[in-house]
C-alpha cells in the first residue's frame, strides 16, 4: 500500500475554500496512535493552507517550510479527537504562500500561527501534479477515509554537550528511509520541518531541566522559527541550544541545527514554569 496521503497527511476534509484567502478543514487524529504532538497539529494548520495555495496556482507549485513568526501550544491534543483547521492565507501566487492560523478541538484553541511564509517549488519536482490535484477534489467532497496515519517513529539524539543552565548541543542524524518519505515527497524525500521541531522541543527540554530554581518547564510556543535548507534522507545534524533569557517563571531558549559548520534552521522556544 502506498503512503501517498497516508504516513503524512492531516487534512481529512477541506470544509471551504475562498481559494487564495481563507480555508477551513478538519482532521481526525487516529485513535490507534499512542501520541500527536503539537508539531503535527502546527503540520495540520500549514498543509490546510498548503491546499488553498496550490489551488490557487492551479497544483503547478507546492509551497514548502521557511518561516513562522511565532507558534502558540495552547493545549494538547489526544489521539481520537477532531482537528478543526482554519487558516487566513494574505498571500498565494507562484512565489510563495504567506498565512496565519489555527487548529482548535471543540472550539478550545490547540496551536495557534502567526506570519508564516512558505516558499513555492515546482510540484513536479516534489510530487505529481494530478495526484495532488485529486486529493484537494476528494476532500473537498466526500473527504478522506480517516486513520490512515499510522504515527511516525520516534527520533533521538546524542547528548554530546550539557552546561547546565547555559547550554547544550547534541547529534541527530535523520533516518535512512521511513514511510514518510513517501509522503513528503514522493519524487524529492525531505524530512519534514514539522518533525525537527519536535526534536527540537525534546532536545531543549533537557536543558530546561538544569534551569536554576528548578520547577518542570513546559513550552508554551516558538518564535522567529526558520528553516533555511532541505534535509534529505541520512543527513547529520547538530543541535546547538543556549539559554537566552530567564525572567520570573518565563524562559527562553535558542535553538538551531548545523550541517557542519552552516546553520539550516533556528528557533526561539518560549518556556513556563
Amino acid at each position: 500500500m502506498t503512503d501517498h496521503f497516508r504516513a503524512f497527511s492531516f487534512v481529512d476534509r477541506i470544509l471551504s475554500d475562498a481559494v487564495g484567502s481563507r480555508i477551513t478543514g478538519e482532521y481526525v487524529i487516529p485513535g490507534a496512535i499512542d501520541s500527536f504532538p503539537l508539531s503535527l497539529v502546527s503540520e495540520s494548520i500549514g498543509q490546510c493552507a498548503a491546499m488553498s495555495a496550490m489551488k490557487a496556482v492551479d497544483f503547478q507549485f507546492r509551497p514548502v517550510a521557511g518561516i513562522a513568526g511565532k507558534v502558540e501550544f495552547l493545549r494538547e491534543a489526544e489521539p481520537g479527537q477532531t482537528l478543526s483547521l482554519e487558516a487566513n492565507l494574505v498571500k498565494a501566487d507562484e512565489e510563495a504562500v504567506g498565512y496565519g492560523g489555527i487548529a482548535s478541538i471543540d472550539g478550545e484553541p490547540v496551536v495557534r500561527l502567526h506570519d508564516c511564509l512558505g516558499p513555492m517549488v515546482s510540484m513536479a519536482d516534489f510530487d505529481d501534479p494530478d495526484a495532488v490535484s485529486s486529493r484537494y477534489d476528494l476532500i473537498s467532497s466526500n473527504g478522506a477515509d480517516t486513520g490512515a496515519f499510522s504515527g511516525v517513529p520516534e527520533f533521538s539524539f546524542e547528548m554530546t554537550s550539557l552546561n547546565e543552565g547555559e547550554s547544550a548541543e547534541a547529534d541527530f542524524t535523520i533516518p535512512d528511509s521511513a514511510g514518510f518519505f513517501g509522503d513528503h515527497f514522493p519524487r524529492n524525500p525531505v524530512f519534514p520541518g514539522t518533525l525537527l521541531m519536535d526534536a527540537k522541543l525534546r532536545f531543549v527540554e533537557k536543558l530546561a531541566e538544569t534551569l536554576a530554581g528548578g520547577g518542570n518547564w513546559k513550552a508554551d510556543g516558538m518564535s522567529d522559527v526558520k528553516l533555511r535548507a532541505f534535509m534529505p534522507p541520512g543527513e547529520s545534524l547538530g543541535l546547538q541550544a543556549e539559554v537566552e533569557e530567564i525572567e520570573g517563571d518565563k524562559a527562553t531558549i535558542f535553538v538551531q541545527s548545523r550541517r557542519g559548520k552552516r546553520r539550516n534552521s533556528g528557533a526561539r522556544v518560549l518556556l513556563s514554569r
